[in-house]
């Protein structure tokens, strides 16, 4: 049992399984209503975005991470206010300011000499987290998850029935800035452990493969936040063995879990089907 727990005897492992670990918990639960919205391509959007804010932060001399979560929200805010503004469907809003905020980060990246190194902000640097990492992690996770558990209805009524939604009285544009400033907040916390690029595997897989595998949305929940979870401890653990990056490990363990979820929906639908003809008259 020693090849086991042998990667996490080293404590660069457990710290980055740590990190994982805390970001299983807001990106699991934001997962689903991204799924159900169908907003996958504005967890993209807004963790591509956040790369300008990082290099104006760093050149203003104010934190990284305040630079990220402002360029990702204004990235968020300004797809909302185009699509409210023009025929132009959503996503093609979502592609053309993705694109072009990414453009525009990697322009001022070349144009102004940092000490920023682009791998870590592309790709994570999860073997390298410190104390103020964990830190940062833990405490945007806490409080996008408290959100999240307290409001869990509310954001449930938007994403299935939004006239319902505004009939009950709910606002409708303080859930859906609120779901946007969560999004950014959890991709700031994913910077350093697996970078904007590869932010969105976590943002979009595990709610992708609990919706396959359940019917209510409490269990879809439950079941997202062990995916993203499982999928973050064991990447990391599967890196160390395979002699690859934690990150990409990751997203192709959430890809393995997503396929064989696809697979088992697909046989159950068949077998119902086949049972439903057989029983018919």
């Amino acid at each position: 049992m020693d090849w086991l727990v042998m990667p996490l005897s080293f404590p660069f492992m457990r710290d980055a399984a740590l990190i994982g670990l805390m970001i299983a918990l807001p990106a699991g639960l934001l997962s689903c209503f991204l799924v159900l919205k169908g907003w996958s391509l504005m967890g993209d959007a807004v963790s591509h975005a956040v790369l300008p804010g990082v290099v104006l932060a760093y050149v203003a001399g104010l934190p990284l991470i305040l630079g990220a979560f402002l360029a990702g929200l204004g990235c968020a805010a300004l797809t909302g206010w185009i699509q409210d503004n023009s025929r132009v469907k959503a996503d093609t809003v979502l592609g053309v300011v993705m694109s072009g905020m990414f453009g525009l980060g990697v322009v001022l990246y070349t144009a102004i000499r940092t000490d920023l190194h682009l791998d870590h902000i592309l790709f994570g640097n999860m073997l390298g987290v410190g104390p103020e990492d964990l830190r940062l992690a833990g405490g945007i996770s806490a409080v996008v998850g408290l959100v999240l558990v307290l409001k869990w209805r509310d954001f449930a009524l938007l994403a299935f029935d939004p006239v319902q939604a505004r009939v009950s009285g709910l606002a409708l544009h303080v859930l859906n800035y609120g779901l946007l400033a969560m999004i950014s907040a959890t991709v700031v916390a994913m910077l350093s452990a697996v970078g904007i690029i590869l932010a969105v595997a976590l943002l979009i897989a595990p709610g992708a493969v609990a919706f396959l595998m359940t019917r209510r949305l409490p269990a879809m929940l439950a079941t997202s936040v062990g995916v993203a979870a499982f999928g973050a401890v064991s990447g990391v653990w599967a890196s160390f063995w395979l002699n690859s990056a934690p990150a990409p490990t990751i997203v192709l363990v959430l890809t393995a879990l997503f396929t064989l979820a696809f697979l088992w929906r697909s046989i159950a639908t068949r077998r119902a089907q086949g049972a439903d003809r057989s029983g018919a008259p």
